[in-house]
Order: structure tokens, then sequence, then C-alpha cells
């Protein structure tokens, strides 16, 4: 039999994070965090990582194991994750995901790492010098729109270690990444996994949330947090961080060229636009059961979904 796992999804700021911990503690689970951000040691207010009450509530796992600047793969973490999951089953409690990365999830759930595209150090290394300079990220990018323009569509152009990435892989095999990730999704899953998707059909109040998230990230101190990431080489162009929302927008004030107060404006717009993008990505996903975030019953729907699915699987 399949080994079982629940799934809690959506965009951000959509309240994934409070209703996975009622559901951990509801439910006897421990919580596997799927964002792909929050394995990063010092990216904390930036990507809403659990706080310290929170993680002494619910047991995490999957946050703070990297530094900046280390490059992480959806493989790398579907391998990684995926042997937690077993290990929180094999302690008779309920694995968690909880997270907006979508295709992280899908890792964990399929076992991708099990047939992940070569790679050749070497080589990526070769690519990432090139696109050290403007001109040569916009070459690798026009590049990548030739050979695998799926990939290109879904990747920022300045989102150098994916760009980089997708060349590596189709330079070293003629099969583009984008071909690599349709059959991983066709793979059959490892774990038999109820997903609960949140969203609001009234997208304005999903925006307002997000608002007044940054809102208090900046009031939390995103604006000192990013500087120090900044100070240390974290945010430089290609880099983890450097690329992450929330800490990018924040360049142009290390220079002069802007005030904190526009950069939050900045990262609200991109949330937005980021938001947006999750939804169409998870609901282009079949199988997910879809709450309304705003629901003032959401947790009671959401225990009694999850209650039910199983009694079913037991």
């Amino acid at each position: 039999m399949k080994k079982i796992a629940l799934a809690v999804v959506g965009p951000t700021a959509s309240g994934k994070s409070a209703l996975a911990l009622s559901l951990a503690e509801r439910f006897r689970g421990e919580i596997v965090s799927c964002d792909s951000m929050q394995l990063y040691c010092g990216m904390d207010v930036g990507t809403a990582k659990p706080t310290e009450e929170e993680q002494e509530r619910v047991t995490h796992h999957m946050i703070d194991i990297l530094d900046p600047d280390e490059p992480y793969s959806a493989a790398d973490y579907g391998e990684r994750a995926g042997k937690t999951a077993e290990e929180i089953l094999s302690r008779g409690r309920l694995p968690i995901f909880c997270g907006g990365t979508g295709l992280y999830l899908t890792a964990a759930l399929t076992g991708r790492h099990d047939d992940a595209p070569p790679s050749d150090p070497k080589l990526r290394a070769e690519l990432l010098a090139r696109g050290k300079t403007e001109e040569g990220r916009a070459a690798l990018y026009r590049e990548l729109l030739s050979v695998d323009p799926a990939s290109a569509v879904a990747t920022h152009p300045n989102n150098l270690r994916r760009v980089v990435r997708a060349l590596e892989i189709y330079r070293l095999t003629g099969k583009t990444k984008s071909a690599f990730d349709s059959e991983s999704l066709r793979r059959p899953r490892r774990f038999d996994c109820l997903i609960l998707g949140l969203d609001f059909p009234e997208r304005g109040a999903l925006y307002r949330r997000i608002d007044r998230r940054v809102d208090e990230m900046m009031e939390d101190g995103l604006y000192d947090e990013a500087k120090m990431l900044f100070d240390r080489g974290f945010l430089s162009p290609g880099t983890t961080a450097g690329q992450a929302i929330g800490y990018r927008q924040f360049l142009p004030c290390f220079s002069g060229e802007a005030t904190p107060e526009e950069a939050a404006e900045e990262i609200k717009t991109a949330t937005r636009r980021y938001a947006k993008r999750q939804l169409t990505w998870f609901r282009a996903q079949p199988g997910i059961v879809w709450l309304d975030g705003g629901d003032p019953d959401l947790v009671k729907r959401a225990e009694a979904t999850v209650s039910a699915w199983l009694q079913e699987k037991t």
C-alpha cells in the first residue's frame, strides 16, 4: 500500500501555514515545509517562516537547512523531503506538506529524484560565469527561448540559476527541462496524498491579505534582513536570495535609487503577480480539494474532510 500524507497548498498569504498548524495539532501531524525559500537560513521575515512559538507547537521540517548561496533543485528537495515524510510515518504521525512551491511537492510525492536529469558542475560554472553580466544573462535567456520555450516562459529572465539549469539539461541530454518535468508529473505517486488547496472567490480579498502581510513584514524588519543579506553578498545577481520576491526589490534602496517604502510597494505588486501564477499552476493539477480561504469555518471544514479521508485509508 502507498504511504499516506496530507498537503496544504495555494497562493502566498492564503493562510496555508495557519491551517496546516491546526490540522497537525488535530491529527498528530508534523509539517514538512514545501517552500523553496524557507530552506535558507537568514531568510526569515521575507519568507514568512514559522515562528519559534509555532515550531514549538508542531514539529517542522525542511526549514533552515541551507545557506542562501547554496543551489537546491526540486530533485534535491524531493529526495530529502520524501525521506523525511517516511520517517514521520514511521513514528506513527502524519506528514503534512505545506507551501506554495508546486514542483517541490510533486517531487516529494512522486520520487522525481529517481530519474532526475544529469548535471555537470563544470558546464554549470561556465554558464553561471557568462551570466554575471546583464548582457550575458540576456544571451543565456535568448538561448533558452530558442531551445526550450516552455521552460523560458515559466522562468524569470533574471533567475540565472534556473535558466542555467535548463540549458545545462538540454546541452547534456538533448532533451528539454520542460519534457523532464512533464514526464515527472505523469509518474504515479509514492504517497497517497490528500491535497487541500486554498483560494479566494473574490480575488481582491487575497490581494488585500498580501498587502497586509507585506506591511507586517516591513514592521518586523524585512528591510534590515534584506540589508544583512546584501552586506554578506547573498543578494548578488544569480544568487537564490537575489532572485527572491521580498529581497531583490530592495536592491535599488542600497544604491540610493529608491526608498524602502517604494520597495515595499514593488514587493506587493510582485507578490500579487506571483500568487496569480501559483493559482494558475495549482488549478491545472488534478485531484486538489479546493476550500475557500476566507470561510470563517475553514478549519472545521478542512478537519471534516481530512477525518473522512483518513477513515477511508485506515
